[in-house]
């Protein structure tokens, strides 16, 4: 079982931007499926991103052209790039693995949107 932890997260200003990754315990080649989930306060998580084994890669509408993911199998990481940040964008941040109809989580990173 693959162990997750992410990092990155932070409080950034409108229109900023940040990195996060997620690091892997072990290798992720066998992963087919990565990606992001957040949770904002008083709501219920959501799908951000993911990126297949293959390299192709999906976004939840409201994060299209702002946000990119990004895998590096050599290095057992996932990253998310964040452009353009708003203050909805504020959350909790999970990195997931699946495989095999199993998923696995991050413990999340925070990321706050405010001026």
């Amino acid at each position: 079982q693959v162990q997750l932890v992410e990092s990155g997260g932070g409080l950034v200003q409108p229109g900023g931007s940040l990195r996060l990754s997620c690091a892997a315990s072990g290798s992720i080649v066998s992963y087919n499926l990565m990606g992001w989930h957040r949770q904002a306060p008083g709501k219920q998580r959501e799908w951000v991103a993911h990126v297949f084994s293959g390299g192709n890669t999906y976004y939840a509408d409201f994060v299209k052209g702002r946000f990119t993911i990004s895998r590096d199998n050599a290095k057992n990481a996932v990253y998310l790039q964040m452009n353009s940040l708003k203050p909805e964008d504020t959350a909790v941040y999970y990195c997931y693995a699946a495989r095999l109809g199993q998923h696995y989580w991050g413990q999340g990173t925070q990321v706050t949107v405010s001026s």
